[in-house]
């Protein structure tokens, strides 16, 4: 698989006629700081602006929530995606289309099947785990969809200098650096997804 075919996006030019479609992993936190919320609200009416369908974890709390909302009143089109267990817990966003399904495993292969890129913004080791995992899934080359980390801080540096640590080791071939893509604001996140969306 190669990196060397790129394509501007369309509204649906996803394979199957659907909409363009970004997966945002983010808290579930309402405790975080103010300006990782706001950043939130950012993303989602941005995904709303160039029509993009923003897929996330379904829930009506924290910064998932604050995206998701953003984008329904943005008049952007949303499918979250709920594990039964968590309905409770995470509170299931009403105002948007929502998948219930029974597992953690269903949830993350639903979210990954229906992107076509992946946006993650500060989160705890849920989103981490999520994000790690279509990083490791691209490293056994069994996708090539964009994963870009999103934030206006240095929030995702420590994990940056985690997996330089793990190249010196020699443990993660260097080409790997070239996957893990950042950026310090919303409109240069989305023109990074725009780039590198490979060709099908």
């Amino acid at each position: 698989m190669a990196d060397s075919a790129f394509r501007s996006l369309t509204e649906t030019d996803a394979a199957d006629g659907r909409p363009f479609s970004v997966c945002v992993y983010c808290g579930s936190s309402d405790a975080t700081r103010a300006d990782y919320l706001r950043l939130a609200d950012e993303t989602g009416a941005a995904l709303a602006a160039r029509r993009w369908r923003m897929v996330y974890g379904g829930g009506g709390v924290g910064l998932m929530g604050r995206a998701a909302r953003a984008a329904r009143a943005a008049g952007g089109e949303v499918l979250g995606i709920m594990p039964r267990f968590l309905a409770r817990r995470e509170i299931v966003l009403q105002e948007v289309p929502t998948r219930m399904v029974d597992t953690m495993h269903e949830r993350k292969r639903i979210m990954f099947d229906e992107s076509d890129a992946f946006l993650v913004l500060p989160g705890g080791i849920g989103t981490l785990e999520e994000a790690v995992e279509m990083l490791s899934w691209r490293r056994l080359e069994l996708h090539l969809k964009p994963i870009i980390f999103l934030a206006e801080d240095d929030f995702w540096e420590p994990f940056f200098h985690l997996m330089q640590h793990t190249i010196q080791a020699r443990l993660t071939p260097p080409h790997f650096l070239d996957v893990l893509d950042s950026a310090k604001s919303v409109a240069e996140a989305l023109d990074a997804i725009d780039a590198k969306v490979v060709r099908t």
